[in-house]
Order: C-alpha cells, then sequence, then structure tokens
C-alpha cells in the first residue's frame, strides 16, 4: 500500500520539474523547418513562374482577337498595338491600354511583318520572365 501512495506522488513531482523543451528539441524542429523552406520555395517559384506563363498566354491571346477584329472591320492589320486602344467613330476601342502589359509588366510584342507560314497570323508575344532570352518567350504560334 505505501508504493501505491508514493508513485503518483513521485510522477507528480517528476511532470512539475519539466516544464520546458530542451536544446535538442528546439534544434530538431528548427531543423525540420529549415528543410520544408528549402523544399517549398524552389516549388513556389516554379508554380508561379507557370502561373504568369498562362497569364501572358491568355493576354497574347486577348491582343490576337484584337488584331483579327481590327483586320475584319479594316481589311489590313494594325501598324501597331496603341491603335488598337483608340476609339473609332464613337465605337469602343479593341483594347485597354493596360491589356498591352504581360504580367511581368513589360509591352506585348507584335511584329506585323513576321507572320506565320500556314495561319498568315502575325507573331505575338510576351518576352517572358528572362528578357532577351528566346526560349522564355510566350507567343502565340
Amino acid at each position: 500500500m505505501i508504493l501505491r501512495q508514493t508513485l503518483p506522488a513521485v510522477r507528480t513531482a517528476h511532470a512539475t520539474q519539466r516544464t520546458a523543451f530542451t536544446l535538442m528539441e528546439v534544434l530538431v524542429v528548427v531543423a525540420i523547418l529549415v528543410v520544408l523552406a528549402g523544399v517549398g520555395i524552389p516549388i513556389y517559384s516554379r508554380i508561379q513562374e507557370n502561373a504568369y506563363k498562362n497569364a501572358a498566354k491568355t493576354i497574347i491571346t486577348k491582343v490576337e482577337q484584337a488584331i483579327e477584329a481590327y483586320k475584319l472591320q479594316h481589311g489590313q492589320l494594325p501598324d501597331n498595338l496603341q491603335v488598337l486602344t483608340q476609339p473609332e467613330d464613337g465605337a469602343a476601342a479593341f483594347l485597354e491600354t493596360k491589356s498591352l502589359l504581360d504580367p511581368w509588366n513589360r509591352p506585348v510584342v507584335y511584329e506585323p511583318s513576321q507572320t506565320h507560314p500556314q495561319s498568315g497570323r502575325p507573331m505575338v508575344y510576351s518576352q517572358g520572365p528572362r528578357p532577351g532570352d528566346q526560349t522564355s518567350r510566350v507567343t502565340n504560334w
């Protein structure tokens, strides 16, 4: 009987002595968080780049549709994209000025002299995440 009475007393005394984490436990948790952050940041940046490229494709498609609408109305391709932002004869403009910027806040490039060999569509593209790098372009072809 004496053992039963002292055993709970020992447990409560031990439980009250340990009120904080040890340094080793804290270091293990911090190490785990560092590893998770190291894995998560590259994945997040890849997802963000893909989202920006998809948004650029949407913008380019919208610009290309405005070019085609202009061509149907005027019989020729516009000289530049700024023509599409000007209202004509009281009608609304084909595009808003802000529609001519890609997700990286750079202007969409329009080259009416370069047309697709099969479809005849003019080249419209964004310079992508790395301007000057041909492989990062997002084009309508």
